[in-house]
């Protein structure tokens, strides 16, 4: 029997092929693509929004809407309760901030609205359009980046508030994504500087006042770097950063302190959010303690509770409010206990009254952990510390307080890229096809 000598051949793929693979191998071109592809979307849900509602452009009944038509009104970030209480460190200064300047240059009107939504489906797709160069920068190659990131524009996670104006949330995962890139680029440098590391700290603080939380995130950071770099230098560049991020900080803290009368970290609320978490009847979810409760004895809900803080002031409210809250802990040890874990479920899990959306919530997070642990072992432990850190960290507040469907977002875009790394995995290359 005779065989063909001819060599094999490969069959090569089209054009179109061909340039969407380069495209996509490109970070910023599939930034582009990405971050239209989000911004169509949402842009068509914004606009099937506000035709079926013709008052979508009025600011709500959130604490963060009233603080910022207190801005407007009055010129002072106060008021973010059910009746005028006076000033206020409850929200983050960020999104109010933004608000009221949206509010402030056109009004009460629907070109507000529009403004609004735009801003936050800018942030959205910039997040989304982003994650293709976050995943080369974390180690984790850029296909995954543009698989989470393809995921990420077509799902609306966050629902409405990715449309209509909750923008906060993706400023937190963008100033999260680029802390972490930018303490990575850090740690895998021979030398850093005094000033480049006072800028971080700057930076650092700076992203404080969109997400409080993200503090026990830059800690760790540090406290990885002392161990890594293991030098006196290191350990004076690291209290550089801390001296910046202590700069960034020292004007909203000296405002609550004249304001209020109190020394508060960014925020007055965690001793409400520990009490309405940890009382009896109280639930996971904080919906379903509401349901359970008719009231989750809130000010922003309960007129009697903000009278409370107006006659009170809110310093002292609030200081009454985490002494409850740490008596109940302290007699109820169990139960806080079981509180404790079920608000872990529900972090990683989503909410588990909607069984649809917490069996989704916990495929992605069930994918992230797999592509966790594949790409671990390809890490030196800079990489690991970043991909770990945040993971580990930015949680820890949310597993004392009740759950709420924002909490979990900040971190999405990271578990979307762990999630696209695994299913990268699956995908193998088509073996050349050859012809005798």
């Amino acid at each position: 029997m005779s065989h063909d000598s001819t060599p094999a051949t490969q069959i090569t793929p089209g054009p179109m092929v061909t340039a969407a693979g380069r495209i996509l191998r490109s970070p910023a071109s599939a930034f582009v693509l990405i971050f239209l592809l989000s911004f169509a979307v949402r842009a068509a849900l914004l606009v099937a929004y506000a035709e079926n509602r013709e008052s979508f452009y009025r600011l709500s009944t959130g604490i963060e809407d009233r603080v910022a038509s207190s801005l407007v009104r009055t010129g002072r970030f106060a008021d973010p309760y059910l009746v005028p209480s006076g000033p206020t460190a409850h929200p983050p200064p960020l999104w109010p901030a933004i608000l009221a300047l949206i509010y402030a240059t056109f009004g009460v009107t629907p070109t507000a609205g529009w403004v609004r939504g735009l801003v936050a489906i800018t942030s959205y797709s910039t997040l989304f359009g982003s994650l293709p160069w976050l995943a080369r920068k974390l180690g984790l190659g850029t296909t995954p980046g543009v698989i989470a990131g393809v995921v990420g524009a077509l799902v609306p996670r966050q629902g409405m508030d990715e449309i209509i104006g909750w923008g906060v949330t993706a400023n937190a995962a963008l100033v999260l994504a680029l802390m972490t890139v930018a303490f990575l680029d850090r740690w895998r440098k021979e030398r850093c500087s005094a000033a480049g590391s006072v800028l971080l700290g700057i930076g650092c603080g700076a992203a404080f006042h969109c997400s409080p939380p993200l503090l026990l995130v830059v800690l760790a950071y540090l406290a990885f770097e002392i161990w890594w770099k293991r030098t006196r230098r290191a350990r004076l560049l690291t209290a550089c950063i801390a001296v910046g991020a202590a700069l960034a900080c020292v004007p909203w803290t000296w405002r609550n302190a004249t304001a209020l009368g109190e020394l508060y970290f960014i925020r007055s609320n965690f001793g409400l959010e520990l009490r309405i978490a940890n009382q009896p009847g109280a639930s996971a979810d904080m919906d379903v303690t509401f349901a359970r409760l008719g009231t989750v004895r809130h000010p922003s809900e309960n007129a009697a509770e903000a009278r409370l803080v107006r006659d009170l002031g809110e310093a002292e409210y609030m200081r009454r409010s985490r002494t409850d809250a740490t008596e109940w802990i302290r007699t109820h040890p169990g139960e806080f206990t079981r509180l404790t874990f079920m608000r872990f479920v529900h972090y990683w899990c989503g909410p588990l009254r909607f069984p649809w959306v917490a069996a989704l919530t916990s495929f992605v997070t069930l994918l992230a952990l797999l592509g966790l642990r594949r790409v671990l072992p390809t890490l030196a432990p800079p990489g690991r510390a970043a991909l770990l850190i945040p993971l580990a960290a930015f949680p820890l507040v949310y597993y004392f307080v009740s759950y709420q469907g924002h909490y979990p977002a900040p971190l999405a875009w990271l578990l979307l890229l762990l999630a696209g790394y695994e299913v990268r995995s699956w995908i193998r290359p088509s073996l050349p096809m050859r012809s005798a």
